[in-house]
């Protein structure tokens, strides 16, 4: 019960934090270079301590479906959030009056590999969304659900090689990876923040392979 209450309580307290990154979005979107990257998770201490409160349960995918979690959502004017984070997470981005990424370019942290075409990138769910059904978002209102899919303030949301993010799937870390093991330190953290924030549960895969990736953060 304590565990529930106190994720309603930052559920609250994330309405104040999407109403300050839209005002921030307006910012990013009238710059005509702007340049960033995933926020930053929580420091692999932090991360550890997080995971160790984490409830460990078998997953459970009955009655999922990708339509449960309704993408994309406008985040600023025109703009919706596949756009918002192409923009936030690309280099001198263009866009045109409805908001799609006509120029720039973008380097996809999982591959180290860098595209000029938007067409070429994905928005990849950090945490999957059928691996937040697997771990507790079965519960969840369809107004949770899309708060989740369209989360632009934890580290959830990032630009990255579609193929790649196709071949991640719905994988949690056991069984699959950023190829670039420098970046996989940033990933656990922020797999671990994200669930942590959502009340999302673990598997004992899943849980095994977090720890052996922290303990190196």
């Amino acid at each position: 019960m304590a565990r529930r209450s106190r994720f309603y309580a930052r559920r609250r307290l994330s309405i104040l934090a999407a109403l300050t990154g839209l005002t921030a979005s307006a910012a990013l979107f009238n710059s005509p270079s702007a340049s960033a990257a995933l926020p930053t998770p929580v420091s692999g201490s932090t991360a550890r301590s997080y995971l160790s409160q984490l409830t460990v349960a078998t997953e459970n995918r009955t009655g999922y479906s990708r339509d449960l979690f309704p993408t994309w959502i406008t985040i600023s004017g025109t703009c919706n959030t596949r756009e918002y984070i192409l923009k936030r997470d690309g280099t001198n981005v263009t866009t045109d009056s409805a908001c799609a990424a006509t120029s720039g370019s973008w380097y996809s942290p999982y591959d180290a590999a860098t595209w000029t075409a938007a067409s070429d990138v994905d928005i990849d769910h950090l945490v999957p969304l059928a691996e937040a059904w697997d771990s507790g978002a079965s519960k969840w209102t369809t107004a949770q659900r899309q708060a989740f899919a369209n989360d632009v303030t934890r580290p959830q949301l990032l630009a990255v090689t579609d193929n790649v993010n196709q071949s991640k799937g719905d994988q949690d870390p056991a069984t699959w990876m950023p190829s670039v093991t420098s970046y996989r330190c940033t990933y656990v953290r922020a797999w671990v923040q994200v669930k942590y924030y959502y009340d999302l549960s673990v598997d004992s895969g899943e849980k095994t392979a977090l720890t052996n990736y922290l303990a190196n953060c």
